[in-house]
Order: C-alpha cells, then sequence, then structure tokens
C-alpha cells in the first residue's frame, strides 16, 4: 500500500503523463476545423501531380548530403521569411549543425523528423519539398487552411554525420534512435529538448526498412510500412494513439492509389530505449513511416514522391478535421511486416552452380543491398546484388520474377557475355566458375534460352553491381 505522502512510482507517474498528452493532443486536434469533404482539402491526385511538375531534382536521396539540405533551408527560410523560421537546434558530434524549419499559425502542433539514422533518406527531400510546395502554394485555400490550424516543425537531418558515412549509426557509433533514455547523443538530446519544447500534439517518426520486407504473406513488396507507435508492453490505447491510426488510416488511403497492396503495419512491439515509444510516452502520440522496397527503375523517385504525398495528405487531414471520420480498423487490417521478398526470383530454371556438380532444378533468390563509394571528389550510389538462396522458393515474392522453366541459370564465366548473342557453353561438370553461384556470392549471372546443337541464346545478363548516380 502507498503512504499518504509517498511519492507516486515513476511508471505511475509516466502513465499520468501519458494520459495527460493524449487528452492535450485530443484536445488541440478538436480546435481544428471539423470534419469536411476531402473535395474542400488536399487530393492525393493533386498532390501526385504538383510534386512532377514542381519538383526539385536532389538526385538519389542517399546522396543528398548535409550542405545541400542546410542550403536548401536557408532559402526555402529566406525566401519567405514572413512564412518560414529557421533555427539552429544544435550540432552533430563532428560539429553539423543540426536544423529546425517550421511554418504556420496554427494551436496544434506537429513535428516531423528524418534520417535520424544516416542512411535512412528518403524522406529527407521529401520533406524539403513539402516546404517548398506550403511556400509556393501558400495563396491556395487548401495551404491557408493548414497554416491557420496547424504549426508544422520538421528536422529533415537529424544525423548529419551517419548521412555523411551512409550508415545507420552516428560518428559515435550510437544508435539514435536507442539513446532516447541515456541521451548521450547530441543529436538525441537536441531532438529530446526540441520535444520537450514544443510539446508537439503529433509527430511522425521517418525511416526506411529493409528491401527484403514484404507486405505479409502477398509477395508483395512492404514499399510503405505505418506504424502508431505505443508506449507501453500492453499497447494501451489512448486518445492519442487512435488519432495516431486514424492517421495511418489517411496515409494508407493516399499511398494505396499509387502503389496498391504495397502498405503494411510494422510491428508494434515497445522498444523501451526508442525515441518513437519514449515521445509517445512523454505526451507526443507518435506514427512511423518506414519506407521499403520499390521495383522500377526510377524506384528512389517514386518513393521521394509518395512520401510527399502521404505526409502532406496527413497534414490536411488533421487541418481540415477529416481525419476524424477515418477508421481505426482499417490500420489494424494492415498486413505484418515480413521478410518474404526478394530483389529478383529466377522461378523454376535449371541451376548450373560452377562447382563442377550437375544441373538441378530450382528457384534462385537474389537480395539488393546498397553502399556509397568515394572515387576522388565524387560519390556514387552503388546498388549490390548477391544470391541469396537457392532451392524451393515459393513461398516468397520478388521485386522482379523471371519465369525460369526451360532455362539455364549460370555463373557469367566471361564478362564479355551480351544479351542476344548466341555461345556455346562449357561442360560444367569439369569446368569450374571462378565465383560459383552459390548462396552468398555476389549475382554475376547469365540466363540462358536453349537453342539446340549445344547452342544457347544469351537472355539475360545479371550484373552484381549497378550505379545509380553520382555527385
Amino acid at each position: 500500500m502507498q503512504k499518504p505522502h509517498s511519492r507516486p512510482s515513476r511508471a505511475r507517474r509516466c502513465a499520468v503523463a501519458v494520459v495527460i498528452g493524449a487528452l492535450a493532443a485530443g484536445a488541440a486536434i478538436a480546435q481544428a476545423q471539423p470534419v469536411r469533404s476531402r473535395k474542400d482539402g488536399l487530393s492525393p491526385d493533386a498532390l501526385f501531380k504538383a510534386w512532377t511538375a514542381e519538383r526539385y531534382d536532389f538526385g538519389p536521396p542517399a546522396l543528398v548530403d548535409h550542405e545541400t539540405v542546410e542550403s536548401r533551408l536557408k532559402k526555402i527560410a529566406g525566401d519567405a521569411a514572413e512564412l518560414f523560421s529557421l533555427e539552429e537546434i544544435g550540432r552533430s558530434v563532428e560539429g553539423r549543425s543540426i536544423n529546425h524549419l517550421w511554418f504556420g499559425r496554427g494551436r496544434f502542433h506537429v513535428l516531423l523528423w528524418s534520417q535520424m539514422h544516416g542512411d535512412e533518406a528518403t524522406a529527407t527531400p521529401a520533406l524539403l519539398q513539402m516546404a517548398e510546395y506550403v511556400g509556393r502554394h501558400r495563396a491556395d485555400a487548401p495551404v491557408r487552411r493548414l497554416l491557420e490550424q496547424l504549426t508544422v516543425h520538421m528536422v529533415p537531418m537529424l544525423n548529419p554525420d551517419g548521412a555523411r558515412r551512409y550508415q545507420r549509426r552516428n560518428a559515435q557509433g550510437l544508435d539514435v534512435n536507442r539513446d532516447a533514455l541515456l541521451l548521450q547523443s547530441p543529436e538525441g538530446r537536441a531532438l529530446k529538448a526540441l520535444r520537450d519544447r514544443l510539446k508537439p500534439a503529433l509527430g511522425f517518426n521517418l525511416h526506411n526498412q529493409n528491401w527484403r520486407t514484404s507486405a505479409g504473406k502477398t509477395g508483395k513488396p512492404a514499399s510503405f510500412s505505418l506504424l502508431a507507435v505505443a508506449f507501453d508492453e500492453a499497447r494501451t490505447m489512448t486518445p492519442g494513439r487512435v488519432l495516431t491510426k486514424k492517421v495511418c488510416v489517411v496515409m494508407r488511403d493516399a499511398l494505396e492509389l499509387f502503389a496498391p497492396g504495397q502498405v503494411a503495419r510494422y510491428d508494434d512491439e515497445f522498444e523501451v530505449r526508442a525515441f518513437g515509444d519514449n515521445i509517445t510516452l512523454w505526451g507526443t502520440p507518435v506514427v512511423l513511416l518506414e519506407t521499403g522496397p520499390y521495383a522500377g527503375a526510377r524506384a528512389d523517385e517514386d518513393l521521394v514522391r509518395l512520401n510527399f504525398v502521404s505526409l502532406m495528405a496527413a497534414l490536411d487531414a488533421v487541418a481540415t478535421g477529416a481525419v476524424h471520420a477515418a477508421d481505426p480498423s482499417r490500420y489494424e487490417q494492415l498486413p505484418v511486416n515480413e521478410s518474404n521478398l526478394f530483389a529478383m526470383l529466377i522461378r523454376g530454371a535449371s541451376i548450373v552452380t560452377g562447382t563442377g556438380i550437375q544441373p538441378f532444378t530450382g528457384d534462385v533468390g537474389i537480395t539488393v543491398g546498397r553502399s556509397i563509394r568515394e572515387r576522388q571528389s565524387e560519390r556514387e550510389l552503388v546498388q549490390v546484388f548477391r544470391v541469396e538462396d537457392l532451392g524451393d522458393l515459393r513461398l516468397f515474392g520478388a521485386l522482379d520474377v523471371i519465369e525460369g522453366a526451360g532455362l539455364l541459370v549460370a555463373p557469367a564465366w566471361d564478362r564479355a557475355l551480351e544479351e542476344g548473342i548466341e555461345i556455346s557453353v562449357p561442360d560444367w561438370t569439369t569446368v569450374k566458375a571462378k565465383v560459383p553461384l552459390a548462396p552468398g556470392t555476389p549475382a554475376n549471372l547469365v540466363i540462358l534460352r536453349p537453342l539446340g546443337d549445344d547452342r544457347y541464346l544469351v537472355e539475360r545478363v545479371i550484373d552484381a553491381e549497378k550505379r545509380l548516380g553520382g555527385k
């Protein structure tokens, strides 16, 4: 039994703080305009078209450096000083500025932060383009309303040292997203101090996830995963978590217009050290957006565009009050993230491993990673493909599925091989490849179609590396 004048436990104090914070968030959103038809707001289609017509080409998000972000923020704020405010809220371990841009005059404050993991960069240019869109369209009725109802705060690059290295962690080697309690990183301290000063009613924690992530067992990529972040092991529901579930539904509806079936739900297991979980605990309910795998030669561009569309749609729904009409059950119905995706899957081919054994029939699963390489004064982004698995992979999906029935897949024994030429192949029972086709090896492969008389058509050449851009 608690003594009459004893101090409540930390757990109880935290629980009370969450309830008070959640009620405050509910009260703040109630001050926004009542529910309206989305015809009165920013439609995802219009946002999609506006981004396409007006965007600034930053190049691959992974190559957007601190200098670019800082100069762009200064330009945005300098071109419209009456609309935007910009401040430095801290310095990274290596002394790079951490910048906070904000706009609007509403009583409902929203905080969005990106790139607390330095190699998770998709949302960073999307935030910059959101601010530029607001500046260009400030006279339009939907943007005027957003500015009246909300005050929007952005930290586009929280971990600039990690971004420079294209690594998850900061220059100390710390995962900033696991530093919410000890606060040993200057980046974590800057975010905590900003949250405590603003006490925003809603937060957006913006990340990228592994390109093996699938939307449940659908075989489709989890191009976007959403989470109404929990603040305790019990996943306690509060008005704030109801709000974040509804915001997730608004974002789902916007995203699925352009990426149907490619939106999933992130695992909601409570992580006691994480910033999203603790910011929710401290009174700001948080939506997590994880950007994931996407097919096509312009995947990076499409992912930035859909970040822009979904986040602007979410802000508009809060400003109009349309968020209240969202059905939280549509959040619960999202498939949960799984790791059932390859970048490329060759199905049912005759597999030549190049190790001297006879060919056998099966599937080849290939994964993709990214790295940045320094070449003199240029940094370049490279995709690296590796063989991940062989055999019966029928339970997996892929961004690129190649039906291999009747075809032969083999190590690329000659770098001069080109698609469309006719060749003879070595006797793989006696000739071994320098790099075999095996799990863990670079995916330098050829897919061959038998023509008869020991002749084959080179149907496809798969290179283990692909340059995506440089600057």
